[in-house]
């Protein structure tokens, strides 16, 4: 026979200091890096627009600056995407249990 169901009370859990720290910990890592890398993309686009003869350049063979700028793109996405598993590993995924503790959804 499952267990019975329980009403959790999303209002409350909101509210809580715990959900709060866990909001507070994921924007400090999504703004700042969201920021840097429409920065570097803008960088990107507008050497792509108005510096030719700099994304042009070539630097070895067929390889220009331009082709290496827009790899770093890239490797730039899936750095960001490696960096925020680990920080979601340590300091998200810690809150978020506790957060599903104080709702009754798991151990803490």
């Amino acid at each position: 026979m499952p267990p019975p169901s329980r009403r959790v009370d999303y209002a409350a859990i909101h509210c809580s200091r715990e959900f709060s720290e866990l909001r507070t910990r994921l924007r400090r890592f999504v703004f700042p890096m969201t920021f840097a890398f429409l920065g570097w993309y803008l960088i990107f686009v507008l050497l792509a627009a108005y510096a030719h003869d700099f994304m042009g350049r070539r630097v070895v063979g067929l390889v220009t600056v331009g082709m290496l700028l827009g790899l770093g793109q890239f490797v730039t996405t899936l750095a960001i995407t490696f960096i925020y598993h680990r920080y979601a590993k340590r300091n998200l995924d810690p809150q978020v249990r506790l957060v599903r503790a104080l709702a009754g959804e798991g151990p803490a």
